[in-house]
Formats: structure tokens, C-alpha cells, sequence
């Protein structure tokens, strides 16, 4: 009995470690993208690059506190999964601010510029998804950093459409189209992780 609860607690601690290791992988490759994404988006005028790269801040802060709570307790774990919910949705307010923006001052960004940064985010991003894939049905928290890697794909294939836009008709609204699209991405996915979040919370333990 006393050799099952330690081999118990062993593996408990082993899964851990592997989802602790995972958070702080994605988590440097989504402060390396965000630094990428946001000196791209300044440089070529793009307003779904600085989507990008404001979504990345996000997620990076998102897998902090993830690494934070992992081990804690189910309610805890709701807790961070409902402040990483209102992250997503800080994200969103942020890119209808900028849209707005870009809209009161119209220009032709870089389609180059946006083409390179998407293309890198998308690949970093990829490597991001394919390793949290094998928890996206675990606990609240490993649960919810899936959700925010599966939209950073997205993400990433939405902005290299705005850069062909941009370059197949030479004008700014497909990258302000493509930024409304992730705008409305954002909305749907922080309304999914709040209402998981409150879910896991009503019902966790303390």
C-alpha cells in the first residue's frame, strides 16, 4: 500500500516536471515572438501584426502564471485560468482600439514586413501547439494554455493572409480585415476560458 501511494505521488510529481518544462518552453518562444512581432508590426504599419504580437504578450504572461499554479489546487488553478480569460480579453480591447485607430489614419503597410514576422510566428507557434496538444484535456490550467496556443496558429495563418492581401491589391484594408477577424477570435476564446474557468471554480476543491 505504502509503495502504490509513493509510486502515486512519484508520477504525479514526474507529470509536473513535464508540464512545468512544457510552460517555460512555450513560454521563452512566445517572449522571443512578442519582441518579434511587435518591432515588425512598428517598422511595416501593420495593424494584425500588432494583434499578433499584443496576443503573444499575452499568452507569455498566461504561461507564467500557469507555471505558477501547477500543483495547486483546483479552485487555484480556475482562479489563474479566469485572470488569463480577462488577459484574452484585455488582447481584444487592445486590437479594437488600434483598429479604430488605423482606421482615423489609413495607410499601406509593409506587406514584406508582414509576410517574414507571420511566417516565423506561425512556424514558433507551431512547435508552441504541437507540444501542449497531449494536455488539451487535462486540468483547467494545462487546458487553457492549449486554447491560447491553438489561437496563436490561427493567428499566424490569418496575418499571412492579410499580407497577401495587402500585396494583391496595394491597400490597407485586408491587414485592418484580417485584425477585425482576430478581434472577434479573441472575444470567442476569452468567452470559452471565463466560463470553463468559473466552471472548475464553482465545483473545485479550495
Amino acid at each position: 500500500m505504502g509503495d502504490s501511494c509513493c509510486s502515486g505521488t512519484v508520477d504525479i510529481r514526474a507529470m509536473e516536471a513535464r508540464q512545468r518544462r512544457v510552460l517555460m518552453i512555450v513560454l521563452a518562444i512566445n517572449i522571443a515572438t512578442f519582441v518579434m512581432m511587435l518591432s515588425a508590426a512598428i517598422y511595416s504599419g501593420s495593424s494584425s501584426l500588432l494583434s499578433g504580437s499584443l496576443d503573444n504578450l499575452g499568452d507569455a504572461l498566461t504561461y507564467l502564471l500557469s507555471i505558477a499554479v501547477i500543483g495547486a489546487s483546483t479552485r487555484a488553478k480556475a482562479k489563474v485560468a479566469l485572470l488569463k480569460g480577462l488577459l484574452i480579453l484585455g488582447a481584444a480591447i487592445a486590437v479594437a482600439v488600434q483598429i479604430g485607430w488605423r482606421l482615423a489614419h489609413p495607410e499601406v503597410p509593409i506587406f514584406e514586413a508582414i509576410g517574414l514576422a507571420a511566417l516565423l510566428n506561425l512556424a514558433f507557434n507551431g512547435i508552441c501547439l504541437w507540444l501542449l496538444t497531449p494536455y488539451r484535456h487535462g486540468d483547467v490550467n494545462m487546458a487553457s494554455a492549449w486554447e491560447c496556443s491553438r489561437n496563436d496558429v490561427f493567428e499566424g495563418i490569418a496575418v499571412l493572409l492579410a499580407a497577401v492581401g495587402v500585396w494583391l491589391f496595394e491597400a490597407g484594408w485586408p491587414d485592418l480585415l484580417i485584425a477585425a477577424a482576430l478581434l472577434v477570435m479573441f472575444l470567442r476564446s476569452a468567452w470559452r476560458v471565463l466560463r470553463s474557468a468559473w466552471r472548475s471554480y464553482k465545483t473545485g476543491d479550495a
